[in-house]
């Protein structure tokens, strides 16, 4: 564990991206231990001990997190296979979703693109397809998962392991998706479906003129000053060191593989980019504290709906999931899974923070719980 005094920077996360593989390798946790108060020693402990029991019992290879308490103290926590480098670097699958979220919001502060406005007047003619209309689509309804449009990456069944490293334009990803029939009609009912974000990110560039990673960074990482987060360009394939190995394999039969080196363009604006758990809570803090959107948009941002998909009581606003604590009170926060890497976190208003993350995809609905309860018990235990 490393402690370390930073600045104060004034969930439930859905499977996706990924098809879910067989147990992970049996890794022995490597980590030291220091604290400075015995509240960080108690609360050092839990989290310690939520890493080793990852890695010990639900067999992950390795996890990393980082927590920051209400005064902004940041703290590293490792467990696993191959000593993992202390916040180190991992995709970060859909918590990408926020930030293409955040993204659009900014451009709803500026009046550049109406929130309850239909697709069709940013991308004319695009959405066409069975029982799909961008006549009746909103941006809002993309942004909250109400659209209706079908998932592409049903067209991905064979597994990730046969497209680690091919790219894939976005309009490839939007095609896949237009070959199937709408899964109910907007404003209907609630479904996480990455394909809503790939047409934000085709928002976002028609709007701006500008690539959407590039808007992306400029508009959030740059904005807040996340110095370990970053949109991988076209054909980068490796990750920024130091990182974490991460592993998969589509059959629970055959050895794991390592996908560390991996083309994520198959997730683009819902799943493409980098970081590390201590700039995810930096980034989550930074949001709530109303440093990256007018507070217009942020009380748009966390008007949720109804989210079955993410448990009994989940709810979903616009890239942004409301995680109730078992301790009280409400988390904000989103998640990502992706193939070698899953992670979980998520920010309170009154500044505590936490992010997990798992070096291959939970194998069953149990490892997912055991990864998603890390996080309650985690931010609960920063809560005393």
């Amino acid at each position: 564990m490393i402690t370390r005094r930073t600045l104060r920077w004034t969930g439930t996360s859905a499977l996706a991206l990924a098809v879910l593989a067989g147990p992970a390798v049996t890794a022995a946790h490597a980590a030291t231990a220091t604290y400075a108060t015995k509240t960080a020693d108690a609360s050092g402990a839990v989290v310690q001990d939520l890493l080793d029991d990852l890695v010990t019992k639900d067999k992950f290879p390795a996890a990393i997190a980082t927590v920051q308490d209400r005064d902004g103290e940041m703290t590293d926590y490792t467990a696993g296979k191959g000593e993992p480098p202390a916040d180190g670097y991992v995709r970060i699958g859909s918590n990408t979703k926020t930030f293409t979220a955040v993204t659009i919001l900014q451009l709803v502060g500026e009046g550049k693109i109406k929130l309850d406005g239909p697709v069709e007047k940013y991308l004319p003619g695009l959405l066409r397809g069975k029982g799909i209309d961008g006549r009746r689509i909103t941006v809002r309804q993309l942004l909250q998962h109400t659209s209706g449009l079908p998932e592409y990456t049903d067209f991905l069944a064979k597994g990730a392991l046969p497209y680690q490293h091919r790219y894939f334009q976005p309009r490839d990803l939007l095609d896949m998706a237009l070959k199937k029939k709408a899964q109910f009609a907007p404003g209907t009912k609630w479904s996480y479906t990455n394909t809503n974000y790939i047409v934000a990110g085709l928002i976002i560039e028609k709007v701006t003129g500008r690539p959407a990673a590039e808007e992306i960074t400029k508009r959030t990482i740059k904005k807040i000053g996340l110095t370990h987060t970053y949109f991988p360009g076209v054909g980068e394939q490796k990750i920024r060191d130091p990182h974490p190995t991460g592993y998969h394999r589509d059959d629970p039969a055959k050895p794991m593989t390592d996908v560390s080196v991996s083309d994520p363009s198959s997730a683009w604006t819902a799943g493409q980019m980098i970081s590390t758990p201590s700039d995810l809570n930096r980034f989550f803090t930074a949001l709530l504290d109303g440093k990256l959107l007018k507070p217009a948009q942020l009380k748009q941002m966390r008007t949720t709906v109804k989210a079955p998909q993410l448990g009994p009581g989940g709810r979903y606003g616009l890239g942004l999931s409301a995680v109730k604590l078992s301790c009280g009170g409400t988390a904000w926060g989103h998640g990502g899974a992706i193939p070698g890497y899953y992670t979980t976190n998520a920010a309170t208003e009154d500044g505590r923070a936490a992010a997990i993350a798992v070096t291959h995809l939970p194998t069953t609905v149990e490892g997912q719980q055991h990864v998603e309860g890390a996080l309650d018990k985690a931010l609960c235990a920063l809560k005393g």
